[in-house]
């Protein structure tokens, strides 16, 4: 008899919680797992700001997919029709050769794109930030504004290269801003030209807070640390347009600059809605269980699905990282029940805290409900971030020990703008500009539960 089939589509956070569940669960002899991913790797998404300036090299957040799922068989590819009519899900792999597998099971997680709204100019002189390529080209182009910056005498030319604005005072965005000014006063440390070189960093957002999501004690210490900083913090403002010169406010206020990153929140991946089944706001809805109502073979979850939220009547389970990785473990097992190993359950999630690392010596954390700032908040933040790494965690906290004591090695690598870092991957139809991801910055029990 030939091994049933289970495609995991997709190696986020959910993909890959699901993976490693279905390997424990079911018989090597009997099934066949395939998980169908873009990358090799999966990404550990939380610590990609640190990559951005320099402070992680980017093969610390890439968990290897092969090395942490044996037993699990990569398709490299990107993911182009899921037909549940059939059974089959189309592929295309790296070199362009479109391919299909039929499946006995499948588990959607695709996860989610940046959000763009319609705003003149953002997706042409905007930098997204949701992946490798993307945080290793703004490393580059902040670099390279840097040493412009110090190559002209033009005044104007040089305040503008010394300017950055971010939107969205969400995690990402949050801290992107936190952690920049001391990535850029550390690249004019090496240039003279700069000396006395006023370098601005300026965060946007139409939320009346910083960290709107967060208890307002918290919200406060994020803020209160930014301004520490010299960031420029507009609350209920935003960008109006965006040209290669700058960019207008919503207040009227043109802002001269060449950096413009924008981390204004995702959406789901738009194969979601190519399924053809029901959805609600562009995710694929589901019963508690995570399976998909009149399929009883196709379940989802992450992003990609809209869970019902058992703890809020009415509510689905928010876009988050730590939602993701519990539904994928979920998902695997409900899958395993589903060809007889174990018993089905319901996704129930109860709140544990969550973390947000400000850069230095600066954080804000709140597990089990107690707010931590400073050093104490620190050292949750960076325990909890190698805690929930499913991999590199020795080399990563090698890397944070090496920033503490020596200068950063930081030069360009001469990348450019390519088909791996668009901005546009959104829909405009998109009502608000708060980036709502928490990208996995909660806290997990000491009983491997984790909480939104």
């Amino acid at each position: 008899m030939r091994r049933q089939r289970v495609v995991i589509v997709g190696g986020g956070f959910a993909g890959h919680h699901a993976a490693k569940e279905l390997t424990r669960l079911l018989p090597a002899d009997e099934h066949e797992i395939v998980l169908i991913n873009p990358t090799d790797y999966f990404l550990y998404l939380p610590l990609l700001p640190e990559v951005a300036v320099g402070i992680l090299d980017p093969r610390r957040v890439s968990v290897s997919l092969p090395a942490t799922l044996p037993g699990v068989r990569l398709a490299l590819g990107e993911v182009t029709q899921v037909d549940p009519a059939r059974n089959t899900v189309t592929y295309t792999d790296p070199e362009d050769v479109t391919k299909s597998l039929h499946y006995d099971r499948l588990i959607l997680a695709v996860g989610s794109v940046n959000k763009l709204l319609p705003i003149p100019g953002v997706a042409e002189h905007g930098h997204g930030f949701r992946g490798v390529p993307e945080a290793l080209y703004l490393r580059d182009h902040v670099t390279r504004q840097i040493e412009l910056a110090a190559d002209t005498t033009d005044q104007r030319e040089r305040d503008a290269r010394c300017t950055f604005v971010v939107v969205g005072a969400g995690y990402t965005g949050t801290e992107i801003a936190a952690q920049g000014p001391d990535f850029t006063a550390s690249l004019a440390r090496r240039h003279r030209e700069l000396d006395g070189q006023s370098i601005r960093w300026q965060l946007l957002d139409v939320a009346p807070r910083v960290l709107p999501e967060l208890d307002r004690r918290l919200s406060r210490t994020a803020d209160r640390v930014l301004r520490e900083r010299a960031v420029d913090v507009r609350m209920e403002t935003s960008v109006d347009e965006a040209t290669a010169e700058g960019v207008t406010l919503t207040t009227g206020e043109k802002v001269p600059t060449r950096t413009l990153v924008w981390c204004v929140g995702v959406r789901p991946d738009p194969l979601v809605d190519d399924v053809g089944l029901e959805t609600v706001r562009g995710r694929l809805l589901v019963d508690p269980d995570l399976r998909v109502p009149g399929h009883p073979e196709l379940f989802a979850c992450g992003d990609a699905a809209a869970v019902p939220d058992l703890t809020r009547e009415g509510e689905y389970t928010a876009m988050t990282a730590q939602h993701a990785g519990r539904q994928g473990t979920l998902a695997g097992r409900n899958v395993a029940a589903s060809l007889g190993y174990g018993h089905t359950r319901l996704y129930k999630h109860h709140d544990l805290g969550f973390v947000v690392d400000l850069g230095a010596r600066a954080a804000a954390a709140n597990p089990l409900r107690i707010p931590l700032s400073g050093l104490p908040a620190k050292a949750v933040t960076r325990g909890y971030h190698l805690l929930a790494m499913p991999g590199n965690r020795l080399r990563t906290a090698v890397d944070w020990a090496l920033d503490a004591v020596t200068s950063r090695q930081t030069v360009q690598l001469g990348l450019v703008r390519s088909g791996a870092v668009p901005l546009e991957t959104s829909s405009p139809e998109v009502p608000h500009l708060r980036d709502t991801a928490d990208d996995g910055r909660r806290v997990r029990s000491g009983t491997g539960k984790e909480t939104r």
